[in-house]
């Protein structure tokens, strides 16, 4: 590393395990760590920062960004990146690199731990047997093998997902932006378009990135095509599904059960003592209502976005991330995600 120039980097939403390593890896530097995350409120920590380090929750807004004057690098240390004004980065030229990789395996494995809850009615079973009631009746599951699965987004952690998928024996389509007929070859799965892979699949699982054009990709209209009784798996980002659209199709029997790792608004769980102050609060209830409407469903698993959070995959986001830094620090940055406008030469 080079020799500490003053410049401060900052982490934000940082967990002990995180900060020692970091401190580590990154001696003679000048580093603050902080739990909360880097909003409006605590962006007065990061204010001489040159690089800081967020995770997904911090939302670095033009307006939160304009309150860093010296901030030439983020790395966030997640594979989304949509909490990043990226445009207004871009026009700073300030660089961001992300964690590309990290948790394929961990990520498809949650999957498949969400499929089989519902397949086999794991989670109805054990809140049963829970109350004393050890009663089969309704808790008949359904074999996974020679099922149907669709894959929405085909990238490294789809193919995880249909690797499994294979070894449980099962048939696989997959829509992606980017086909790779050689990989569908090799795995044995084959491209279809969304509107076909909706119609044909016994259980869907969402691995798209959001964006403007994924935001409600699975929507009323898209649900009405399912097979009746198909499964709907996100452990993607909420805002791919439209959630009443979702509750109507579980209301229809469209859908006969959704495993969710993700959920759209799904902050608002965790912030709610903020609800009442921040703006449009009336549409954000509406949505936190909606959200309390799933998970009083039998027929609907939520996890709190765990599908990352395993020991190895922590371990592999932090590991990234302060090399990401590391790199930036010496010239070479790595992992970049956006096209920063080039920065005058310090003489």
């Amino acid at each position: 590393m080079p020799a500490n120039r003053g410049e401060a980097i900052v982490f934000f939403e940082v967990e002990k395990y995180e900060r020692d390593y970091a401190a580590q890896a990154l001696k003679g530097q000048t580093l603050a760590f902080f739990p909360e995350i880097l909003d409006k409120r605590s962006v007065n920590k990061a204010r001489h920062a040159r690089v800081v380090s967020v995770f997904i929750h911090s939302q670095l807004t033009a307006d939160v960004l304009a309150e860093m004057p010296a901030l030439e690098m983020i790395a966030t240390r997640s594979t989304g990146y949509d909490h990043v004004d990226i445009d207004t980065c871009n026009r700073r030229g300030i660089v961001v690199s992300n964690v590309p990789y990290y948790g394929e395996n961990t990520v498809a494995e949650h999957t498949f731990g969400l499929i089989l809850s519902l397949s086999r009615n794991i989670h109805k079973a054990y809140v049963r047997t829970v109350a004393g009631n050890f009663s089969l009746e309704g808790l008949q599951g359904f074999d996974l093998k020679d099922k149907t699965l669709g894959v929405v987004g085909a990238g490294s952690i789809g193919l995880h997902v249909i690797r499994i998928a294979k070894g449980f024996g099962m048939n696989v389509l997959a829509y992606d932006m980017k086909p790779n007929r050689l990989v569908a070859e090799v795995l044995g799965f084959q491209y279809v378009p969304l509107e076909d892979l909706l119609r044909r699949s016994d259980i869907i699982t969402l691995h798209a990135p959001y964006s403007a054009q994924t935001h409600h990709l699975i929507n009323r209209e898209r649900l009405s095509t399912l097979k009746k009784g198909a499964l709907l798996i996100n452990t993607a980002r909420g805002a791919l599904v439209d959630t009443d659209a979702l509750i109507w199709a579980l209301d229809e029997g469209i859908v006969g059960g959704a495993g969710l790792d993700v959920i759209e608004g799904e902050e608002l769980i965790k912030e709610e003592r903020a609800l009442l102050a921040a703006p449009a609060a009336e549409e954000k209830l509406r949505m936190l209502l909606r959200q309390h409407v799933l998970l009083r469903r039998e027929n609907v698993v939520i996890t709190p976005h765990i599908a990352f959070h395993s020991k190895e995959a922590l371990q592999r986001i932090v590991e990234i991330s302060v090399a990401n830094i590391g790199g930036f620090l010496v010239g070479q940055p790595q992992n970049v995600v956006n096209s920063p406008k080039p920065r005058p030469a310090v003489a």
